[in-house]
């Protein structure tokens, strides 16, 4: 399916047999990209776990391809004290990456969940376009024709979140 146009429809219509929706833990898909979301309370990962393994497991038996090389994990600790980290999930026999940071359908995630990266990102988008914006009022263009490019270039980098 890689490199397709039609890949993110296949990935949708071969995986849509295969959901997982808990408290405490669900897949995310979208397009061609999946999210394994996973509440851990008190140290206690098997549900976690499970379920990125039953998912790999049904990716191999579907002939689907991981390719865990690229996959990341970020994991978000609230809890006051400091603990060690987590275990590496193993997908396949590779180690997954922990990661402090992660761009995610356009949005910049980290491992705090503050913003500024993403905020970082959208400001320098937005100026770069604007700069464009006053180049083309530099050259005498006018009124419907700025809002129109204000439209499609300028607002739709900025509140689109990537």
């Amino acid at each position: 399916m890689k490199g397709t146009v039609l890949a993110p429809f296949l990935f949708t219509l071969y995986t849509a047999d295969f959901s997982y929706n808990t408290p405490s833990c669900h897949l995310q898909k979208f397009s061609d990209d999946s999210a394994v979301v996973g509440l851990i309370t008190d140290g206690d990962d098997r549900e976690y776990r499970g379920l990125i393994q039953d998912f790999a497991d049904w990716c191999l038996w579907n002939n689907l391809q991981i390719n865990a090389g690229k996959t990341k994990e970020l994991v978000v600790d609230f809890r006051r004290r400091s603990h060690s980290p987590p275990a590496p999930v193993s997908i396949q026999g590779t180690y997954i990456e922990t990661v402090k940071s992660y761009k995610y359908l356009g949005g910049h995630l980290n491992d705090s969940l503050v913003w500024t990266h993403n905020t970082d990102t959208l400001i320098k988008k937005g100026n770069s376009r604007l700069f464009l914006l006053r180049r083309l009022r530099s050259f005498g263009v006018q009124g419907p024709l700025l809002r129109t490019f204000y439209d499609s270039v300028v607002a739709s980098a900025i509140f689109y979140m990537g």
